[in-house]
């Protein structure tokens, strides 16, 4: 299993990206996902989470809530993280990962076992 993530690059404060993790393997929708970010200096982070199947589930870091939304498309072995009113603090590698299956998301890197390469995301001020 490869998670491949695209759509990072640069953009001015207030502007918007939309992230894509495509997974490459049969079992997509069984699996809950999430996003995590990691700025220079800093920890990994958690930003974003989504349940496995429909990914009725969704859960959020405190400080993208309502900025950001993350989502799933099963058919296309994706999730996506759209990304809006982006600022400076968003900049960072945003990595995607694979949590446990039939799950609903967690928060911690811990229950992610297979992760993506990253992408950069710049948001200027």
């Amino acid at each position: 299993v490869q998670l491949v993530e695209s759509g990072g690059g640069l953009v001015q404060a207030g502007g918007s990206l939309r992230l894509s993790c495509a997974y490459s393997g049969r079992t997509f929708s069984i699996y809950a996902m999430g996003w995590f970010r990691q700025a220079p200096g800093k920890e990994r982070e958690f930003v974003a989470a989504i349940s496995w199947s429909s990914g009725a589930s969704t859960y959020y870091a405190d400080s993208v809530k309502g900025r950001f939304t993350i989502s799933r498309d099963n058919a296309k072995n994706t999730i996506y993280l759209q990304m809006n009113s982006l600022k400076p603090e968003d900049t960072a590698v945003y990595f995607c990962a694979r949590s446990s299956m039939f799950g609903n998301g967690a928060r911690s890197a811990q229950e992610y076992n297979i992760w993506g390469q990253g992408t950069q995301v710049t948001v200027s001020s």
